[in-house]
């Protein structure tokens, strides 16, 4: 199975599209020794939501690898920040620039193709399934899309990353409303930064299935790794997950009130 899900009784939806960690043997023994570190993983997303399903939230979450092929980008490989650097739908480097696979070793087009239909399909029509299947249960569906990411990466962006990165891709696939609501809650927190459509507004998922306008609000939270875990060992820390979590709950708590 590509991807593992939990029913909910809620209209929220979390997707995790970025966490697994399986690669099929075929494509493993081809990744160079850089590629085989799966450094790009959306480390341990997964379990640090997990305690949200007690909220009665509905989770969806892939089980490969993102270089088996990257479920938060349009299937036909068109970029979603032109003029900034991006992965593609099949990355061939690591976010720094390094080489994924082994000298000659790279998927071609018709093997992209083969993974577009055998991963990226199936866990995007569950998205579409259960989003519909909540909007014609409670009248509305919220999707919130939960991503991590190292907050020092000079290739894609300058700087260092707030804490927390909220996409709406600038404002066309949530409700304003609801968005004001998280941005002010996170923004009371001291301990976190925070900024919304900022470097990351939001991938393929968020943008394709956010239509306020018929129901259906979609977020994404980009959240830098150092709030839950070791960047450096990649480490999930048990003691920072637990403080980000008492935030997250509040933000959940705030989704279920709209």
């Amino acid at each position: 199975m590509v991807y593992t899900f939990h029913e909910g009784h809620t209209p929220v939806l979390i997707s995790v599209p970025h966490a697994g960690l399986n690669v099929p043997d075929d494509i493993m023994a081809r990744l160079s020794d850089e590629g085989l570190r799966l450094t790009d993983t959306d480390w341990h997303v997964d379990r640090l939501y997990a305690p949200l399903k007690t909220l009665g939230v509905s989770m969806l979450v892939a089980t490969n690898s993102r270089y088996v092929i990257d479920l938060n980008r349009p299937r036909d490989g068109s970029s979603l920040y032109p003029g900034q650097t991006v992965t593609p739908l099949c990355p061939t480097e690591t976010f720094e620039g390094l080489k994924i696979y082994k000298d000659g070793e790279e998927p071609t087009a018709t093997e992209i193709t083969e993974r577009t239909t055998k991963y990226w399909q199936p866990y995007h029509q569950k998205l579409h399934e259960t989003l519909s299947a909540l909007k014609e249960k409670h009248g509305q569906a919220i999707l919130w899309d939960a991503h991590s990411i190292n907050n020092r990466l000079p290739r894609l962006f300058d700087g260092q990353l707030p804490d927390l990165n909220f996409g709406t891709n600038d404002g066309k696939v949530c409700a304003a409303d609801l968005a004001n609501d998280i941005l002010v809650i996170a923004g009371a927190d001291e301990r976190y930064t925070s900024v919304l459509n900022g470097r990351f507004k939001g991938g393929v998922i968020t943008r394709t299935y956010g239509k306020p306008e018929e129901g259906i609000s979609a977020i994404q939270l980009e959240m830098a790794q150092g709030c839950y875990m070791d960047q450096e060992t990649f480490e999930y820390r048990k003691d920072k997950a637990s403080e980000v979590q008492i935030l997250l709950v509040q933000l959940f708590e705030q989704l279920l009130k709209s």
